[in-house]
């Protein structure tokens, strides 16, 4: 059984932690970024996320967590695999300096064609934030999520989970709350590895100095309400943001509580920042 993984890409890094968590740091595009992956803590089989950063010359990257379909055959292998080749694309088309969003939309179409011939009936989520030099973008397929906090906690940027109770969210028809209690909540409606699969790229948005970029996948989203995640990372070291909403998530997940969500489930969170001080 593989173990938590950590491979240099680059100078970025890709974690699969299969069995055990793993956090790491790294500076990339004029920030700082922190990773963390941990499986979930009520099952024996391995964690199906995968998490990268990935550098896209000096002054680019491009954040990536990829959620392998729970219930469907070797999610694991679906979501490293589609991490992988979107990483190798990535790299091929910098040697070609190719325009970033150009790269990201050839990445995960090669993405979804290799998950697809893995012929093993394998899915995987895919959400990606790119940032070249102050802009950041968005590019979702499935319900993990991205979001960019100002540091007094002004939301600039969120994702729609690709899912009936997200398209309800964006519709008004649920809150957000209400969400998290839904008995769809669990549902997904696109996924890389699948032919119809659809990528929604957000607008860009200009990041000021600490402002914060989380991306998680939904065993973070489905057990932290978006106001206790904006508290705990809109301000601090990145280090103690996301020890702080991981010890949320994890608590949750482990003990029910009346009104609040529990939903046992693989837990990734990356956390990027452009400081106005050379620390976290």
């Amino acid at each position: 059984m593989v173990t938590a993984t950590q491979k240099t890409i680059s100078d970025g890094l890709l974690l699969d932690a299969a069995t055990e968590p793993h956090c790491a740091a790294t500076e990339l595009a004029g920030g700082k970024a922190v990773a963390y992956s941990d499986r979930d803590p009520n099952k024996e089989t391995e964690n199906e996320d995968t998490v990268a950063l990935i550098p896209y010359g000096p002054a680019a990257a491009v954040l990536v967590v990829a959620d392998g379909a729970g219930g469907l055959p070797a999610g694991k292998r679906a979501s490293l695999t589609a991490v992988e080749t979107l990483t190798s694309s990535l790299q091929t088309s910098m040697l070609k300096t190719s325009l970033l969003r150009t790269a990201i939309l050839n990445g995960i179409e090669a993405a979804n064609e290799a998950v697809q011939a893995l012929a093993n009936g394998s899915a995987t989520t895919m959400t990606v934030v790119t940032i070249e030099g102050r802009l950041a973008r968005s590019y979702q397929i499935g319900d993990s999520e991205a979001i960019v906090i100002g540091q007094r906690g002004l939301v600039k940027l969120q994702t729609t989970a690709h899912s009936p109770t997200g398209f309800a969210v964006e519709a008004g028809f649920l809150d957000e709350r209400e969400a998290l209690h839904h008995e769809e909540r669990h549902l997904v409606s696109n996924f890389i590895g699948t032919a119809d699969m659809r990528i929604d790229v957000g607008a860009a948005v200009e990041l000021d100095l600490r402002d914060t970029v989380l991306l998680a996948s939904d065993g973070l989203m489905d057990n932290v309400h978006v106001e206790e995640i904006i508290e705990c990372v809109r301000k601090g070291p990145l280090q103690d943001a996301i020890a702080s909403v991981v010890e949320i998530a994890k608590s949750r997940m482990q003990t029910e509580r009346l009104g609040l969500p529990s939903k046992p489930d693989d837990l990734s969170v990356i956390l990027f920042r452009k400081p106005e001080r050379n620390n976290i």
